[in-house]
């Protein structure tokens, strides 16, 4: 297997819409760690997808706009919503890669069900905020439920120059076009469409996170080695595919 190459817009199309929703003022981090600490949290099917040999985890913040069904448009209530995932990045036996979410905390329960029961991705509600003060971000959580702990984050974000042409690893870590999910027995791999992200430099001001921790990296700790900011894109969500579990890339 073969891992299809990194690109600035997504290599499939995306034919029939089942859902569209903007991300805006994302804030990305992201921390290298051994690929077999990610092993055991990917689904059946897929291994870690790692830039020289070394594997992330990614801590993202952002507001959730208009997220809808079908071809839209988006729910201006129930679909707007503050965010922040924790992820890892997969490749499957077709050689796509992808996102896998650890968690997803988000403010509004009803999605946080839906998703849940539908797709079976790891969303928790929480009580959240974004707040921006000129180039300055501030992301807020209190996870309230499902799950132990109550985990908190507090992240704040300086937005810097808009960067015209991303380094190698600023690349693989946003350029991801689609999300690995372990549903009802089954691997899925959802695909998204987007435009290239614009992505600006960024400084990390204040980190106080329980979230990565709980997502079960709890050894990561000190600076993240990449901090970028976006103001964000709209995206189109298609219809999954199933992968094949037997794949190992080991």
């Amino acid at each position: 297997m073969t891992p299809e190459e990194v690109t600035y817009t997504s290599p499939r199309a995306v034919r029939h819409s089942i859902l569209v929703q903007r991300w805006h003022d994302l804030s990305f981090l992201h921390w290298p760690v051994d690929p077999a600490e990610v092993r055991p949290f990917l689904p059946p099917g897929t291994e870690p997808d790692t830039f020289d040999g070394v594997a992330y985890v990614g801590l993202i913040g952002f507001m959730m706009i208009g997220l809808g069904p079908l071809s839209g448009p988006g729910l201006p209530y129930l679909g707007t919503f503050c965010e922040t995932n924790v992820r890892l990045y997969s490749v499957d036996g077709q050689g796509r890669r992808a996102v896998v979410f650890r968690s997803l905390d988000a403010a509004r329960l009803l999605p946080v069900l839906v998703a849940r029961a539908v797709f079976r991705l790891p969303y928790k509600w929480s009580r959240m905020s974004l707040r921006r003060d000129g180039d300055v971000f501030t992301y807020t959580n209190h996870r309230r439920r499902p799950g132990p702990g109550r985990p908190r984050s507090r992240m704040v974000v300086r937005a810097g120059e808009p960067i015209a042409e991303p380094t190698p690893l600023e690349h693989f870590l946003s350029a991801r076009w689609g999300l690995h999910v372990d549903a009802f027995g089954r691997t899925l791999h959802l695909p998204n469409v987007h435009p290239q992200w614009p992505l600006h430099r960024a400084e990390l001001l204040e980190l106080d996170d329980d979230l990565v921790a709980a997502a079960g990296f709890p050894s990561i700790s000190g600076a993240p080695a990449s901090v970028l900011y976006s103001p964000g894109v709209p995206v189109r969500f298609g219809t999954p595919n199933a992968v094949d579990r037997t794949f190992s890339g080991n």
